[in-house]
C-alpha cells in the first residue's frame, strides 16, 4: 500500500501546469465542450418549441374572439375553439416534442463522448442494430399504435367527450392516449380500441348537426293555413333564448315532403350545434302539436286495427 502511495505522490510531483493543461486541452476539453453544446442546443430547441406553443395558443384565442354572429359563436363552441380542448391538445404536442428533443440530444451526446474517449462504437451500434430490427419486427403493431395516436392528437380528429364511430364501436370518448382510445357505448360497455387498428373515424360531435322534423297533417287540411302556422311556431322557437344558443340559424319550413291518401307530411330542417339535433326535434314537435291543438288542425286519421286507410 505504501509503495502505491509513494508512486502516486511521485507521479503527482512530476505534474506541471503545462503538462496538466496539455492533458486537459485534449479529450477532457472536447468532452466538456460536447456536453455544454448539448445543453445549449437542448435549451434552444425547447425554448423554440415553447414559443411555438404559446404563439399557437394566442392565435387560437384571437381567432375565437373574432367569431362573428350566432353561427360563428355556436360553431366555435362545437369545434372546440371556445374551450380548453385546443389548448390542451397544443400543450400535449409541445410536451411530446420536448421529450423527443431531450432523448435525441442525449443519445447523440452520449455517442459523441464515447467516440471521443476511444470506446469503439462499431460493436455497440451493430448490437443495437440487430436488437432494433428484432424489436421492430416484434413491436411493429405498438409503433403503429403510437404513430397513429400522435397524428390523431395532432389533427384533432376527436377528443374527450366526443361521440365517435370507430367501426368497431360507437360511443363517447373517455380517454385518448398515444396507444389506445377508451370509449363508452350507450349501453355502458367500455371499449379499448388500439389507435393503429382504427381505419376510419366518424365524429358526431364536430361542427354542426341537422335536425329533420316531418310533421304529418290530415290530407283535408288547407296548407295555406297550416304552413304559415308552422312558420310562426318555428320563428317563435328560434327567438327563445334557451334554444337560440343551440341553433345556427332559424329553422326552415321547406314544404311538403310526401303525400298519401290520408296525410300530407311537411318537413322542417334546422341546423344545430353538434349533438343538439335530438332535443331540437323533440321541442319543435311539442310546440307544433300545441299550436295545432289551439288552431284546430287535425292530424292524419287513425286507421282501424287490421285495415289500411285509403
Amino acid at each position: 500500500m505504501s509503495m502505491v502511495l509513494d508512486r502516486f505522490l511521485e507521479t503527482l510531483s512530476e505534474v506541471t501546469p503545462e503538462s496538466a493543461w496539455d492533458w486537459f486541452a485534449g479529450e477532457p476539453l472536447m468532452v466538456l465542450a460536447t456536453i455544454l453544446a448539448a445543453i445549449v442546443l437542448r435549451w434552444v430547441l425547447n425554448r423554440s418549441i415553447a414559443r411555438v406553443v404559446n404563439v399557437t395558443i394566442a392565435k387560437s384565442d384571437a381567432r375565437r374572439s373574432r367569431q362573428a354572429g350566432r353561427a360563428g359563436r355556436v360553431l366555435a363552441q362545437a369545434t372546440g375553439l371556445a374551450h380548453e380542448r385546443h389548448r390542451q391538445r397544443t400543450l400535449t404536442m409541445g410536451s411530446l416534442l420536448h421529450s423527443i428533443v431531450t432523448f435525441t440530444v442525449t443519445l447523440i451526446t452520449v455517442l459523441t463522448v464515447m467516440a471521443i474517449v476511444g470506446i469503439p462504437l462499431g460493436p455497440l451500434l451493430a448490437s443495437a442494430g440487430v436488437g432494433g430490427v428484432a424489436l421492430g419486427f416484434g413491436a411493429q403493431s405498438l409503433v403503429k399504435d403510437f404513430l397513429s395516436g400522435i397524428f390523431m392528437i395532432l389533427e384533432d380528429q376527436y377528443g374527450v367527450g366526443d361521440i365517435i364511430d370507430t367501426g368497431e364501436a360507437i360511443g363517447t370518448v373517455e380517454e385518448v392516449s398515444l396507444r389506445v382510445t377508451r370509449l363508452r357505448d350507450p349501453s355502458g360497455v367500455v371499449w379499448y380500441v388500439r389507435n393503429g387498428e382504427i381505419i376510419r373515424i366518424g365524429n358526431k360531435s364536430q361542427g354542426w348537426s341537422t335536425a329533420v322534423v316531418d310533421i304529418p297533417v290530415s290530407y283535408a287540411e288547407n296548407l295555406d293555413r297550416v304552413i304559415p302556422l308552422i312558420r310562426s311556431v318555428v320563428h317563435d322557437f328560434d327567438a327563445t333564448p334557451e334554444w337560440k344558443e343551440k341553433l345556427l340559424e332559424e329553422p326552415q319550413v321547406v314544404g311538403v315532403e310526401s303525400m298519401t291518401g290520408s296525410a300530407v307530411t311537411i318537413r322542417v330542417v334546422a341546423k344545430t350545434a353538434a349533438e343538439e339535433q335530438y332535443g331540437v326535434s323533440r321541442e319543435l314537435r311539442e310546440r307544433v302539436k300545441a299550436a295545432f291543438d289551439e288552431a284546430g288542425v287535425k292530424g292524419p286519421p287513425v286507421a282501424p286495427f287490421g285495415s289500411t286507410p285509403r
